[in-house]
């Protein structure tokens, strides 16, 4: 091949046509290098579907560019010299094109960022990293916000955003008179409503061929394939997109943080997949839900909880993860060191809502926050599950999971296991909250008003044994002094029997752990 100006590189989280790494592009002189690589769909063996929707929607952004006139060189996975990497592809791409220089977009995950530091002399060319300006928020605006502060929250960071970006204020005040309408979100879901289904989108040829592809080459990674319905290109995401504004936005607030057996989705957008990989734009789609107010469709507590989610919530975790690491993926506050049981892998396990929800997980590569945060975020929080596997099993199983996002999320959210950068208190909670935001406890075996004893809910006392557990690090939490007050009137008597029947219940069940190496489900 002749040689080009520039060697555009894209990587499967950047399928954007307003990506930094496009901008100013000659479509006479550059090339644009995509590479589906071994590496990178392995590093964690990531749910099937989330492995289809990476890389038919990469095979379709290509074909969408050399509509355009641009050049692509994409390296499928199956090329047989393919070296399975993306320095290993880059380095022969840049022996074919011969560029004068790389132009990249930084990526998401602090490993390739690693990676890309080293290429500039490995290549011998020049190599110009540019920012990800799809986001709001750069990385070096985050780091001039946080500064010296103590304690980086997430509710200062929302109305320093919400500031800057104008959306939802009235002058420098918010609209409503108020920043958030949490208290107005948190309703459980009421008998009858159903709510509307996400749009599903059935494979194209180009997506069958990446599903059989992916039958055959990763054939034990978790989760079911046959089921894939995710959109993978832009005119389909947009699509999705409309239907969540038009169909659930109105009611999304209301039951934001509800759970229903049978109901994946709810009043949920499902759009993260979209956004973290480029699909859509967070601006987009915060504006589109933001106007649905303005001409009366939604009304403001649930346009501006989703648009907290984005705009709040998904900007703040990627600030911390890119000012903290990488240092802090190794912080275990409560010392956890449990291995993650196997129920996280088969769902085989009579706690209902855990089933329920990795049951969910194994179907669609999604469940929502309140599933992950209040479920199975909560179980191993309680159970003492080291946060390197829980970590692992969150990024592998979710098609929205990539670190930046993932790892905030579970180590901070989650498990706490941060020490309370993110978080003032754990998110630990007994089997009542998730009684009272879900119908999971209905029918399960075990009995959710039960602290201890035969039946009792494994919720119930894995949270008092995890209090006691924690005392030294937790009962000085202001936030924490109403359940150590409850905990204060136990007798000593009930303190030792909640200790026993933990300490047996985690020995069963962390027992029957593979330690992360059971990917089929039985």
């Amino acid at each position: 091949m002749g040689a080009c100006s520039t060697l555009r590189v894209i990587l499967g989280d950047q399928l954007s046509r307003s990506v930094s790494a496009l901008r100013d592009i000659s479509l006479h002189e550059d090339v644009v290098l995509m590479m589906e690589v071994m590496e990178e769909a392995t590093y964690v063996r990531h749910h099937k579907q989330k492995l289809v929707f990476v890389f038919s929607a990469m095979r379709h952004f290509a074909h969408s560019l050399r509509e355009q006139g641009i050049t692509v060189d994409y390296v499928p996975l199956d090329d047989p010299d393919n070296t399975g990497s993306f320095t290993g592809e880059l380095r022969r791409a840049v022996q074919r094109h011969r560029p004068q220089r790389v132009v990249v977009t930084e990526p998401g995950e602090w490993r390739v960022w690693q990676m890309m530091q080293a290429w500039q002399a490995e290549l011998g060319i020049p190599v110009e990293i540019r920012h990800d300006d799809r986001f709001l928020c750069s990385r070096a605006e985050f780091a001039r916000w946080s500064g010296h502060k103590d304690t980086l929250r997430l509710e200062f960071f929302y109305r320093y955003m919400r500031r800057k970006t104008g959306w939802l204020m009235n002058g420098d005040e918010p609209e409503g008179g108020r920043w958030n309408f949490d208290v107005e979100n948190r309703k459980p879901l009421p008998a009858g409503v159903v709510a509307p289904m996400p749009p599903r989108f059935p494979p194209d040829e180009t997506t069958q061929e990446v599903m059989q592809m992916v039958r055959h080459r990763f054939a034990h990674h978790f989760g079911d394939i046959d089921s894939f319905g995710w959109a993978v290109t832009r005119e389909q995401a947009l699509q999705a997109l409309d239907h969540f504004v038009q169909h659930a936005l109105p009611r999304f607030g209301d039951y934001q943080d509800a759970m229903k057996s049978g109901q994946d989705f709810l009043f949920h957008s499902a759009l993260s997949p979209y956004i973290n990989i480029g699909l859509l734009l967070p601006l987009e789609v915060c504006e589109q839900a933001i106007t649905a107010y303005r001409q009366g469709h939604a009304p403001l507590h649930c346009v501006e909880g989703f648009a907290r989610q984005i705009l709040g919530w998904r900007e703040y975790v990627r600030g911390i993860y890119w000012l903290k690491m990488p240092e802090y993926a190794q912080s275990n506050t409560f010392d956890a060191h449990r291995p993650l049981p196997d129920f996280y892998w088969t769902g085989d396990t009579d706690m209902r809502c855990v089933r329920e929800v990795v049951s969910a997980t194994w179907r669609n590569a999604y469940a929502h926050h309140i599933q992950r945060l209040m479920v199975t975020g909560n179980f191993a929080l309680l159970a003492g599950i080291e946060p390197k596997e829980v970590e692992e099993w969150y990024l592998l199983v979710y098609a929205d999971a990539y670190e930046w996002v993932e790892l905030p999320n579970t180590h901070g959210m989650a498990l706490h296991a941060d020490g309370g950068l993110m978080a003032s208190k754990p998110y630990a909670g007994s089997g009542a909250y998730i009684n009272r935001m879900s119908d999971y406890c209905r029918h399960c075996v075990y009995d959710v008003k039960r602290r201890v004893g035969e039946r009792a809910c494994p919720f119930n006392f894995l949270y008092w044994d995890f209090l006691m557990r924690n005392e030294r690090i937790l009962r000085p939490n202001a936030r924490m002094s109403m359940p150590y007050q409850l905990l204060d009137r136990f007798s000593e008597q009930e303190k030792a029997q909640i200790r026993q029947q933990a300490k047996q219940f985690l020995d069963t069940v962390c027992a029957r752990s593979s330690g992360g190496n059971r990917w089929s489900r039985t």
